[in-house]
């Protein structure tokens, strides 16, 4: 007796799960409770305040100085974990060696470990005294303590971001496109540039806004070895956390009202430009 295969198909092929008003309803539940209203109850909350003090929150002298901080290191980590994340994920896609697992399992760990743990790490192995810390107070460098610190913490949270972005792209890339332009003597590095790295690059950018992302709101791992030294090495998610303690709840939905539209932007920008590139690289 053949068994019979029954399959449910909509205007555009077989559709894998079937009900797609109960599945798109349950997805739009998800969708609702756990991200909109959560970032609705922020404006809610901001609106509290006139939007003359809500200016003077946010344009307040400490608070720009937190956006600085928090925007430009978590901006330079994006760009060393662009660059080691493609060189990681280099290695374990194109590479044999022992250990390869371990290795590809390790990067991972960034997301497992408790931030505040990752943090007081971090903070022991560059402070004056520590072991790495202790060769660079040597040469009139302090790394702990300053914002070389926090881009340090950032890079160490936003790495697995970039590495897990590229590696499946360049798994599925097909190395005919590669040999044949060696074959037309175009160098490894002219290879590399012309016909890797332009496949790699949407994957790669959408990689760099997710660890950049993540530096922006990072707080347990830069918190501690970033010192909190007013207008040096605060950063804006401190500065939310200390209005929360001072029972400032507008001024702190107000300061991160204006981390969520920054960062909805340039997030938006860099999705923009990623498929832009995409539609480039198919035309």
């Amino acid at each position: 007796m053949e068994q019979q295969i029954v399959k449910v198909k909509n205007k555009k092929g077989v559709r894998v799960i079937p009900g797609f008003g109960l599945s798109m309803g349950v997805t739009l539940a998800m969708l609702g409770c756990f991200i909109l209203i959560p970032l609705a109850s922020i404006f809610i909350s901001a609106s509290k305040i006139s939007f003359q003090e809500f200016v003077e929150v946010v344009t307040s002298k400490q608070v720009m100085s937190g956006y600085l901080v928090s925007f430009s290191c978590a901006f330079f980590a994006a760009l060393v974990n662009g660059v080691f994340g493609l060189i990681l994920a280099w290695v374990l896609v194109r590479y044999e060696f022992p250990g390869k697992r371990i290795m590809d399992g390790m990067i991972e760990l960034p997301f497992a470990l408790p931030t505040a743990v990752a943090g007081i790490s971090l903070t022991f192995l560059y402070s004056d005294q520590g072991w790495i810390g202790a060769a660079f107070d040597k040469i009139g460098i302090s790394i702990a303590y300053t914002r070389i610190g926090i881009t340090i913490a950032m890079v160490f949270v936003g790495i697995p971001f970039v590495v897990r972005s590229v590696q499946p792209v360049l798994e599925k890339l097909d190395r005919q496109y590669e040999e044949a332009a060696m074959m037309l003597g175009a160098s490894r590095m002219r290879t590399f540039f012309k016909v890797i790295l332009p496949e790699l690059f949407p994957a790669l950018l959408a990689g760099f806004g997710l660890a950049f992302a993540r530096g922006v709101g990072e707080y347990g791992s830069v918190v501690f070895i970033a010192g909190n030294i007013p207008f040096e090495t605060q950063i804006a998610p401190l500065l939310i956390m200390t209005k929360l303690e001072q029972y400032k709840y507008s001024d702190a939905t107000a300061i991160a009202l204006v981390l969520l539209i920054i960062s909805f932007i340039l997030m938006l920008l860099i999705n923009s430009l990623q498929i832009y590139m995409q539609k480039f690289s198919k035309a």
